[in-house]
């Protein structure tokens, strides 16, 4: 009988099927990190990223009359160079003094439709679900679950700016 234990060493195939194998591994892992990864970025980016605001002017102060609640357009802070008509929003905006303004979202916070303003009734009214808004802004009637949404809206250098961001359609946007 012998003392020595016999061992077995894998043979050269045996040793480069291991290491094709294991490098075939590691490079599809590295591929399917490079081909998920900006999927993962795409749908996170809104979570972290801080909305895009600016500044946009409207007209000069003299266009707006004290009293008036008139319909403006502007670009939206979100534009996209192939946005094209797209990229114009707008909103109401009533001149509430000399230097106070109000501006708001033009969308109806039921489901996004446009609301209209209707002069003799001083109310806001959506025409696709009945939603109505007195001239605050806030729930008069329908299923809107919340007020309009709101501008910040400044005078500077004789124009009136309005600004622009992301402004939630309905209650369930995250924004």
């Amino acid at each position: 009988m012998s003392d020595c234990v016999e061992t077995t060493e894998p043979s050269p195939d045996e040793d480069r099927r291991g290491f094709l194998t294991k490098l075939c591994l590691g490079l599809s892992g590295l591929i399917g990190a490079m081909i998920t990864l900006p999927g993962v970025g795409f749908v996170l980016a809104p979570v972290f990223a801080k909305p895009k605001q600016v500044w946009r002017k409207l007209g000069k102060l003299e266009e707006y009359e004290v009293g008036k609640t008139v319909s403006v357009e502007f670009k939206d802070a979100i534009d996209q160079p192939w946005a094209g008509v797209t990229a114009l929003s707008g909103a109401w905006l009533r001149r509430v003094s000399e230097d106070e303004f109000i501006a708001f979202s033009i969308n109806c916070r039921h489901l996004g439709c446009p609301v209209n303003w209707v002069e003799d009734a001083s109310l806001f009214m959506c025409p696709c679900h009945g939603g109505v808004y007195y001239e605050d802004g806030e729930v008069a009637a329908g299923p809107p679950p919340e007020p309009l949404a709101r501008y910040t809206v400044r005078v500077k250098d004789g124009f009136v700016e309005i600004e622009t961001s992301s402004v939630p359609l309905t209650t369930n946007d995250q924004v």
